[in-house]
Formats: C-alpha cells, structure tokens, sequence
C-alpha cells in the first residue's frame, strides 16, 4: 500500500483520489485550532510557500480527538485557518485519527509508523497528558496529539513521521531532502 491508494473527503464532502498526488511529495498532518501546536500553522506555510512550485503539498485534517481543539464545522476552522494564519495548503473534512471511525488513510498510516517520543519541555508535560489516554502510548503507532506530521515522497512512500514536538526546522530539512 502507499498514499496513492486511498481517498479523503474535501470541507465540502466532495472526494479526492491522493492519487493525484502522485509525484509530488506530500506532508500528512492532523491539526486543530485551539491546540498549544496551533502557531505551527504559521511554520507549515512558510514550508508550503518555500516548496509548493517543486511539487510538494501539504494535506491538512483537522481532528477534534485530543482535547476537543478543533471545535466547529470545516468551513469555521478554514475560515480561522485561513483568517489568522494564511493558509493556502488544501485542509480537508475533520476526521478521526485513531480507533474504529479513523479514516482508512490514518489507519494505514499508524500501523505502517512507530512513535519515537516526544522531546523538550513541552514533550515532557505532553508525555503526561497522553499516557492518561492510552497507557501504552509508547508501544503503539496512534497519533498522540494534535500536529503529527507524515512525509511522503514522490512514490507514495512513508519516508519520516514527526511528532508535534519535533522542531519545524528538521521537517522542513526532511521536506527538501526528499525534494
């Protein structure tokens, strides 16, 4: 399997074959509007802006599953989205990410990854957080938090997966080397 196998649903519910990114690569995160990672919107634009005329994409899903931070319907989070942050990048419907309702491509994605730990402070704090949800969080690919991040090169290949606590700067190095 890879990216291309699997369809997503855009905000207006339409469907979208990610076989029409074929040859790009592409950034999979699952976001939310209310979340401590929220500023990384800003980050992920300058990525997109930097990278966009290469082929690269970024897809977004919004995810309400930690925390309840991204609250309302899709087109009030794109409205935010694009409003305090200037997004560009397709945002997609809100989804699940894990359990029996994750969309396929989130099921494919968590049990093709490992979770290699949260790291600085904030890592520490959020460690706390997760293991109150899923006391095995370190033995398992869930999604953790908000702000997950998937780099997939132009095969369609998982190539990196990036927790939220990850510095931007090294998922924007992984951008340009598959680049």
């Amino acid at each position: 399997m890879n990216l291309y196998d699997f369809t997503v649903k855009t905000r207006k519910g339409a469907d979208v074959a990610l076989s029409d990114f074929a040859g790009k690569v592409v950034l999979v995160v699952n976001t939310a509007t209310g979340c401590g990672f929220t500023p990384q919107y800003k980050e992920l634009q300058e990525i997109y802006d930097a990278y966009k005329d290469q082929g690269f994409e970024i897809l977004d899903f919004p995810c309400n599953q930690f925390a309840d931070q991204a609250p309302g319907t899709d087109e009030e989070i794109h409205t935010f989205c694009t409003g305090r942050f200037g997004i560009t990048f397709p945002q997609y419907a809100k989804i699940d990410v894990n359990g029996e309702n994750a969309i396929p491509l989130y099921k494919w994605l968590t049990s093709s990854t490992t979770f290699d730990g949260f790291n600085g402070p904030m890592g520490l704090m959020l460690s706390g957080v997760v293991k109150k949800m899923d006391k095995d969080y370190k033995n398992n690919g869930n999604i953790k938090w908000n702000f997950t991040k998937f780099l997939i090169d132009r095969e369609g290949n998982i190539v990196a997966r990036f927790e939220p606590t990850m510095s931007m700067d090294k998922v924007r190095d992984a951008v340009a080397a598959q680049l």
